[in-house]
């Protein structure tokens, strides 16, 4: 077993989605890689389906502690309400409203049950969308922090919309660019597009804004990047902040303890594997829009066609919704040729890794932005919605390692941004720059790297506020943890 405290015990907090679970679980292994005991939790409906996908069964108990480096890590799911039966029970706004009725009681009754069991909860960490849990550690009187789940850059752009503190598109100016500290100038076309006059998902810019409102409760914000990629950006929002945004990633499979400790609400593939050793080295176009994207049928069509006039084998994610919307017969097609490959779900991150993968198209989730730059590979950047658009941007434009395919698609364009990410006059130097920030990616996460130091600071100041007795105010900013005596603050 590990060499877990009895006395550090961290609570994870996840908001039930695959964007929201991956990275908080990366990082409670490597909090709990550092010693502690770490307790990872979610919705019981969602911890059922991921145990469901799960090689391993998810740990529900004292006798199934999975050791994590020095560390142990747990599972336990708090029961919110959903019912399984329910077809509409993944509606964001009906599980919004159900988690912040249901949710606080019953976090609550969690936490209670590990004093009880002799484990109190020394730190809760929550990510987005769930900002009710930070409400529920203050009134237990326990530190908290929150992992934000987006890029820096994005952090900083709905920080100062939320706050006033710049000028953004409106219906009168809908075409104003906007200058904000630490970032390029970013037009319409590079706003998350929450933030855009015409966004029609209001209520979805209300959920994400809503974050800030009590943002101020947490002692550290953690954001999945890391210093070297954003270092602007980090350093522009700190000086807004009273606490500094810190960077503890990037939060990739590759590297990480305990790799097989997943929460995939999907059973991965295991024939992309496979089918990827058959073919020839920097060959394969791997396509995937992530878990929530919805392509229209003429997208699907056109996606479609160009990958199939490129001349190139390809593995694409298509979701089973949306086979439905690809052209007739062509996935008969693929199957017969054998060239290319169509599966549901696959293991991305040991696709990315694979030595005969050329190019990402990608919808640029934050979560496949990370994992493109861990793994080195060349992005063709095909973003919806959200923040999505200006990681596409930073793909592109700042770091130089993709190409941007318009919206929506065409078949024509689909081919040309093919060829210019692959065999290009720029190819070779989009892929040794890729190959660069691989290298600074893997750099930060490993023992003494920027974000492991954070991470190693961070279980050290909740070590001290135990040792102080619970007594102490952690002061992210010094790296220390505080004891209140009196009126004074001395520094331990």
């Amino acid at each position: 077993m590990g060499e877990a405290s009895p006395l550090l015990h961290f609570l994870f907090v996840s908001f039930p989605a695959q964007g929201h679970l991956n990275p908080l679980l990366r990082l409670a292994k490597r909090v709990a890689s550092k010693g502690p005991l770490v307790t990872f939790c979610t919705t019981l409906d969602l911890g059922k389906r991921i145990s469901a996908a799960a090689a391993a069964a998810v740990a529900e108990s004292d006798s199934d502690l999975i050791p994590v480096g020095h560390g142990l890590l747990r599972f336990e799911f708090f029961d919110d309400g959903t019912d399984p039966t329910d077809p509409h029970r993944d509606d964001l706004d009906i599980l919004l409203a159900r988690l912040e009725s249901n949710g606080p009681p019953a976090l609550t009754n969690l936490i209670n049950r590990q004093t009880e069991a002799g484990r109190p909860v020394s730190c809760l960490i929550n990510n987005p969308f769930l900002p009710w849990a930070l409400n529920v550690a203050e009134n237990l009187g326990i530190p908290s922090a929150v992992l934000w789940v987006q890029s820096c850059a994005v952090f900083s752009t709905y920080y100062h919309f939320h706050h006033n503190l710049a000028d953004f598109p409106t219906e009168e100016y809908p075409d104003r660019t906007v200058n904000l500290p630490g970032l390029p100038p970013m037009g319409p076309e590079d706003l998350p597009t929450f933030l855009l006059p015409s966004n029609p998902y209001k209520p979805l810019k209300n959920v994400i804004l809503a974050q800030f409102k009590n943002i101020s409760k947490a002692r550290w914000i953690f954001a999945n990047s890391f210093e070297e990629l954003e270092r602007d950006a980090f350093d522009a929002i700190a000086a807004r902040l009273p606490i500094p945004v810190i960077p503890v990633g990037p939060l990739v499979e590759a590297g990480e303890p305990q790799e097989k400790i997943k929460a995939d609400m999907w059973k991965p593939e295991d024939r992309c594997i496979e089918w990827l050793d058959k073919q020839e080295k920097r060959s394969v176009v791997y396509v995937s829009a992530g878990s929530i994207v919805m392509l229209t049928s003429s997208e699907m069509q056109e996606l479609a066609f160009g990958l199939r006039n490129s001349g190139r084998p390809f593995l694409w994610v298509v979701r089973e919704n949306l086979r439905e919307l690809l052209p007739k017969g062509f996935e008969e097609e693929i199957e017969a040729e054998g060239k290319s490959l169509l599966v549901e779900w696959s293991p991305q991150e040991k696709v990315l890794a694979h030595k005969s993968l050329a190019c990402f198209v990608t919808h640029c989730g934050w979560n496949s932005t990370l994992e493109l730059i861990a793994a080195g590979v060349p992005a063709i950047a095909f973003p919806q919605w959200g923040d999505q658009v200006p990681d596409a941007k930073f793909l592109c434009d700042v770091h130089g390692i993709g190409v941007r395919l318009p919206t929506p698609a065409a078949r024509a364009e689909i081919v040309r941004c093919l060829t210019a990410a692959t065999d290009g006059p720029d190819a070779e130097a989009m892929l040794k720059r890729a190959k660069k920030w691989k290298e600074i990616a893997r750099a930060a996460v490993t023992s003494g790297g920027s974000s492991d130091r954070n991470i190693e600071r961070f279980v050290d100041d909740v070590r001290k506020w135990v040792a102080n007795g619970g007594g102490g105010v952690v002061d992210p900013v010094a790296g220390v943890c505080r004891v209140i005596q009196g009126s004074r603050a001395v520094a331990t």
